[in-house]
């Protein structure tokens, strides 16, 4: 946490060091690395392997839509398109938590393919297969202009996932986040003192279904456009690579693989066709070299120099 403030600090800056386009692609990683730690509540903290994560993604974006398409101020509208994905959630979380293991996985993967189907065959409301144009980032009577630019939307995206990253952080380290692990780590031994094991995952379920439904409102203000390819089964696959190679059980690792994603995707797009071919071979040798993920080589430099440092402490003590 201490170096979250520095790091936001240098990207508030960036619109004025970076050109357009820089800041532009800054505010997709962004939204993707809000998308891949909501991700990982569930699937690092709780161990549920979902493959249907990007229900209450799709679903936040399209909701945000919605509102902006009826005139909601900006902000009003992202908080309205979260506490959609967050109810729809609950019910989903409390059907697919019945099943653990594949069958929860392919639960959570039949529900995000009925959403699909729905808003892909839904053409008076959802657009179909052609989404959901016509709509800009409202100020309203509020004073939110600000927020209305590209520079401004930037800093809102920004504002949003620190604060986001700060509250799951918060979630994860209180009594409940704890308990949430425990379950993870001896379900038997959670029981016997009292906690509940499927009500602690649905809790996980549903924190982790409202921080996809603020990625995904974020994802249409971005965008200014939906369609049914954000409810796709792919989009959950890209998501769950993203957690893997940052390092599960983390919140800033699957942020930092999130950013390696986007990132490659420009750069090897723009030099070869064959651009998913070189990202499946890079994401092979992560996974080989490094087991626990990107951050899980920070962690473990980190371990091995303390041990150095105390070694020669211990040493001097056991001199003396």
């Amino acid at each position: 946490m201490k170096y979250a403030v520095p790091v936001v600090a240098m990207l508030a800056a960036a619109p004025f060091a970076l050109q357009s386009y820089q800041v532009t692609l800054l505010t997709e990683i962004l939204i993707f690395a809000l998308f891949a730690m909501s991700l990982d509540v569930q699937m690092g903290y709780a161990r549920m392997f979902s493959f249907g994560h990007v229900l209450p993604y799709g679903v936040g974006a399209y909701a945000c839509a919605f509102a902006l398409q009826a005139g909601w101020p900006l902000p009003f509208a992202i908080a309205g398109a979260v506490l959609v994905a967050t109810l729809l959630s609950i019910p989903i979380g409390w059907l697919s938590t019945r099943a653990s293991g594949v069958a929860f996985a392919m639960l959570t993967l039949a529900f995000a393919q009925l959403g699909y189907a729905i808003v892909f065959k839904w053409n008076t409301f959802t657009g179909g297969s052609d989404g959901l144009t016509g709509f800009a980032r409202n100020a309203g009577p509020f004073g939110f202009e600000g927020f209305v630019s590209r520079d401004g939307y930037f800093w809102l995206v920004l504002i949003v996932v620190f604060a986001m990253y700060w509250l799951a952080r918060g979630f994860m380290n209180s009594a409940m986040g704890r308990a949430i692990v425990g379950v993870r780590e001896n379900e038997r031994r959670a029981s016997a003192i009292g906690y509940v094991p499927r009500s602690l995952r649905v809790v996980a379920f549903v924190v982790s279904g409202a921080l996809a439904g603020v990625a995904g409102s974020l994802h249409a203000g971005f965008l200014l456009f939906v369609s049914p390819e954000i409810l796709h089964w792919t989009q959950s696959g890209h998501v769950i690579i993203a957690v893997i190679l940052g390092g599960t059980g983390t919140l800033i690792g699957p942020m930092i693989g999130a950013a390696l994603i986007v990132l490659a995707h420009h750069q090897l797009s723009a030099v070869t066709d064959s651009w998913p071919l070189v990202m499946g071979l890079l994401f092979i040798i992560v996974v080989i070299a490094a087991p626990k993920g990107l951050w899980g080589i920070k962690a473990s430099l980190a371990a091995r120099i303390s041990l150095r440092r105390a070694r020669p402490a211990g040493e001097k003590h056991a001199a003396s």
